[in-house]
């Protein structure tokens, strides 16, 4: 079960990563009139985003916190990054909640409004979370 744990930052990173390009991909689409191509990346994206939560929660509630262990200009580089992912991954919550919702209502007006600022700040925390990952388990890892 030990291995099933050590799995889990893998996967969350794979989560991130397919959110932003799912992002990525919906706000193309958008852009060209395909709504229905946007509607099915932006419900997988949303769909990546929780289940990286889920396993997120997992995993730390089995492991605990996962110290950096990078050294010199990497140290402030890291927390800056960690801290306003971890700010604005909680902001992102009730933006995209609400973003979702004036979608499903048919009320693109305001929906189109909101996803100007939620785009951004999804995206910001999806790829900051890849490089969160790939600081803390591929550049400078602790064991």
């Amino acid at each position: 079960m030990t291995d099933f744990f050590h799995v889990l930052p893998h996967l969350n990173a794979i989560l991130n990563a397919s959110s932003f390009v799912l992002l990525s991909s919906g706000y193309f689409f958008i852009r060209r009139k395909r709504i229905i191509a946007h509607r099915n990346c932006q419900i997988s994206a949303l769909t990546a985003s929780v289940l990286f939560l889920i396993s997120y929660i997992v995993y730390h509630s089995h492991h605990g916190v996962t110290r950096f262990a990078g050294q010199g200009i990497a140290r402030p580089i890291y927390f800056t990054i960690l801290t306003t992912h971890t700010f604005l991954a909680a902001v992102i919550v009730p933006f995209v909640i609400i973003t979702v919702r004036r979608a499903k209502r048919r009320d693109f007006l305001r929906h189109k409004r909101i996803a100007r600022f939620t785009l951004p700040l999804w995206l910001y925390v999806s790829i900051t979370g890849v490089i969160v990952y790939l600081m803390l388990y591929h550049l400078y890892p602790s064991h």
